[in-house]
């Protein structure tokens, strides 16, 4: 296998609802779209695979979810720190579609997550942790490596939550890891040092 056929590319939750206008839009999220349209048109990777938030209502990661809590607001959910989110990316709506402006046709496998009403998803590769305690696999990893996949080009939104935790998860996974980091943007600008270490102390390359 050529280096090209051992390598996938992962989209991670470029939906409406994660842009501008969105129900949760990241900043500049907009900014991708044309790249990302290039990558897609690019032979460059055989495989392709994207993630997507599909949440169904009252998740437990939703603000609303909790009397008195509002977005971005901090809680313990299973023992571990949660953000709380306004409702984004319900299932079935306009906003938790894969972005309508992108071809989607080359993607060969779509990993949603969120789906479990109790437990939050932000890594394409595990779950949060649920009440047991542990983070269950979204069946990403064995997915790619019955394709013979070794390394993983990451790319989408958002930056410092659900990009970070897949590659971080990828690394982890020994899938050698690249963020494509202009091709991700943050949910909060100020986090980016931080993110860009955290990536790197993973082993994760930051391209």
């Amino acid at each position: 296998m050529s280096a090209a056929e051992r390598t996938a590319l992962i989209l991670v939750d470029i939906q409406p609802d994660f842009l501008p206008g969105g129900a949760l839009p990241v900043p500049d999220g907009d900014a991708i779209l044309e790249p990302v349209r290039r990558l897609l048109d690019s032979p460059c990777w055989p495989l392709r695979v994207a993630t997507q938030d599909w949440h169904p209502p009252r998740h437990a990661s939703f603000a609303s979810s909790h009397p008195g809590r509002q977005p971005l607001d901090r809680i313990e959910l299973h023992g571990h720190p949660q953000t709380l989110w306004p409702d984004h990316c319900v299932q079935g709506t306009d906003g938790a579609a894969l972005h309508p402006d992108l071809d989607w046709r080359s993607i060969a496998a779509i990993i949603r997550k969120g789906a479990d009403p109790r437990v939050d998803s932000y890594s394409g590769f595990r779950n949060n942790w649920g009440p047991d305690g542990t983070r269950p696999p979204t069946g990403l990893a064995g997915y790619l490596r019955e394709r013979r996949v070794e390394a993983v080009v990451i790319c989408g939104l958002a930056r410092d939550f659900c990009v970070r935790w897949t590659a971080e998860d990828a690394a982890e996974a020994g899938f050698e890891t690249t963020v494509l980091w202009d091709l991700t943007r943050p949910v909060d600008p100020a986090s980016d040092a931080a993110v860009r270490e955290a990536l790197q102390h993973a082993g994760v390359r930051v391209e």
